[in-house]
């Protein structure tokens, strides 16, 4: 592009620019605030020898003051920033009382440095050093948290950015680095406690009779819909397990009335490194009046494409590049998908400046699409409409009697038994024929029995909003895959759990009963088929590599490191297993990955191999 410019050539006009503006020292700002008493901006650390220390420190927002694990003090962590092609060390000095670690989120390393205690490494000891030390082979937006316990959801989180060794595909005049996130003063084994205690427990948007006469659309189901849900032991209101009843959701480490402001002048073109590093949050992202490109996604370059709204999962990343042409400030909202809150932050030409904060939207409730039985013959080539609505031509009184698999609680009045099997097609929630491998057991409330590609979704409650919101289908990679070769096999898991007992596994196996790995020779190319048999979203990661999703773009499917898998869906991804060793690959819904959704996968070294 004949507007390119290098980096360094960027920073050096952009801190003249804000100098003469009176802003020296805010180019580029990543957590500049426009609240009295927040401070200005938070730290950068680069260089080929960076030093990290965990310990405890107190964090404000809202008003109130709560305990935090930090990286050097901050949350979230100061920006890490490096550059393709440098070696890098990083001495990680842990004060904590308890094991801690940090994971290196969507970089290619050796598995040694993958930073997950018990896989990959034994874990930092208390007032212990690690040094992590690795050559640093990609450039993109990553970020790096804690593998340990639940010290993620108490603030040990940042984000990483690497700079291309060569000249950058996407054209920007400034950047902010936008870290979503979600916090809670309680304390999260107080969280997963009430999980698992009550599945819903944070769920204070059941459907009910008075909800129902109050004409709300979230509240509003046909009859056979509710009977079937009911008789199922489902919610379908439950869409987030944990929500704004508990959390604030921060922007750089700042609740909604704390105002993270990030600046610009009309007419730049302005690059949003958005990173969701939140524990369990999924997130809606809109800047009302303002256009977005999105031109990468976790650190790959895609062909850009204008939206004006996204949902980004936890542990994704995605680069949009706005250009405002206006002398205005404009609200930047990371929208909860429940709609229980929001994160907030503003892009103005000033500080001082706000814009109109829109309200939290209606509330999303879940369908039979979502249960993986849509029977309406609908073309799911295209995003479809059917979110909150029943299936055209689907007998739902066909459904009484259904072998649930529920939980052995009191059946509602007029339930069949349990073992009983639909009118509808002979389809069962638990048929074993649709998911052999999985083992069936109190931790498996539901097998999706017509599960369908969603990759042409929006997202949960984004189907009917009037406007572009990315899909995975519009994801196209700039530059063609670098493995070409076709899959040689398929390999079929199966995202299984109990909601109401907060139990997550693969293939109804749990991490902690002794799960076997899975297993890949050394540059295998597979084909991996993630269907999720639960009611609930899973982003599933994959560390140490990048897979392309199957999205319909042969030849150019795009790389990422973390994918959404809608309820009653699939997605498919092709692999290369070019990294040896043992890496984690789990559900990075923080308490889904501790309650056992987690599994290794083990690529077998080639002779010769280092070890």
């Amino acid at each position: 592009m004949n507007d390119m410019m290098d980096r360094r050539t960027l920073l050096r006009a952009g801190a003249l620019s804000a100098a003469s503006l009176g802003l020296g020292g805010l180019f580029p700002a990543w957590a500049q605030s426009g609240t009295a008493g927040i401070a200005a901006d938070m730290p950068t650390l680069s260089g080929e020898d960076i030093r990290l220390t965990i310990g405890h420190a107190p964090f404000t927002t809202g008003g109130r003051t709560g305990h935090a694990v930090t990286i050097n003090g901050t949350v979230p962590a100061p920006l890490i920033r490096l550059r393709e092609g440098q070696n890098v060390r990083l001495r990680v000095t842990n004060t904590l009382d308890e094991d801690t670690s940090i994971h290196w989120h969507g970089l290619i390393l050796p598995f040694q440095m993958d930073g997950v205690p018990g896989v990959s490494f034994p874990g930092i000891r208390p007032r212990e050093t690690f040094t992590y030390e690795f050559p640093v082979r990609q450039s993109g937006t990553y970020w790096f948290h804690s593998h340990s316990g639940l010290q993620e959801q108490q603030g040990h989180y940042g984000p990483l950015v690497i700079d291309p060794a060569g000249p950058d595909p996407v054209a920007y005049d400034r950047e902010h680095v936008i870290v979503l996130s979600d916090w809670s003063f309680l304390h999260p084994h107080q969280i997963i406690t009430k999980l698992r205690q009550q599945g819903g427990y944070f769920n204070r948007n059941r459907m009910t009779l008075a909800g129902r006469a109050s004409g709300r659309r979230d509240q509003q189901m046909p009859a056979a819909d509710r009977a079937m849900f009911a008789q199922m032991r489902m919610d379908p209101t439950d869409i987030l397990d944990v929500n704004g009843t508990t959390y604030t959701f921060l922007i750089n480490g700042h609740g909604p009335d704390e105002n993270w402001t990030g600046l610009f002048r009309p007419g730049e073109r302005v690059r949003l490194r958005i990173i969701n590093a939140a524990a369990m949050t999924i997130f809606n992202v809109r800047i009302p009046g303002l256009p977005m490109s999105v031109v990468n996604a976790d650190g790959q370059n895609v062909r850009p494409v204008t939206v004006d709204e996204f949902q980004i999962s936890v542990a994704e990343t995605y680069d949009v590049v706005v250009q405002p042409g206006e002398d205005r400030a404009y609200t930047f909202v990371a929208e909860a998908m429940d709609r229980s809150g929001l994160g907030r932050a503003t892009l103005a030409p000033r500080l001082g400046m706000t814009a109109p904060v829109p309200p939290l939207r209606e509330r999303p409730v879940l369908t039979m699409r979502d249960m993986g039985m849509d029977m309406g013959g609908m073309d799911h080539g295209a995003p479809p409409g059917a979110q909150g609505g029943s299936m055209p031509g689907m007998n739902h009184g066909s459904m009484q009697g259904m072998d649930h698999g529920a939980a052995p609680a009191a059946a509602p009045a007029g339930a069949a038994p349990d073992g009983a099997m639909a009118a509808m097609g002979g389809h069962s929630m638990r048929d074993p024929a649709n998911a052999p491998q999985v083992r069936l057991g109190p931790g498996v409330d539901m097998i999706a029995p017509m599960p369908q590609d969603r990759t042409g979704d929006p997202g949960l409650g984004l189907d009917d909003v009037g406007h572009k919101v990315l899909t995975y289908r519009d994801l196209v990679a700039l530059t063609p895959g670098p493995d070409q070769r076709p899959p040689a096999r398929t390999v079929e898991i199966h995202l299984t759990g109990n909601m109401e007992r907060f139990m997550w596994s693969f293939d109804g196996v749990r991490m902690s009963e002794g799960a076997e790995p899975i297993r890949f020779e050394r540059n295998e190319r597979v084909r991996v088929k993630l269907v999720n048999d639960s009611m609930m979203a899973h982003p599933i990661h994959l560390h140490g590599h990048f897979f392309e999703i199957v999205n319909g773009h042969d030849g150019a499917q795009p790389l990422k490191h973390t994918v959404n898998v809608l309820p009653g869906g699939f997605v498919r991804f092709d692999l290369t297993a070019d990294a040896p060793g043992d890496w984690a690959f789990h559900c990075h819904l923080l308490f889904h990955m501790h309650a056992g959704m987690m599994r290794v996968v083990s690529v077998r070294p080639l002779d010769g191999d280092a070890a």
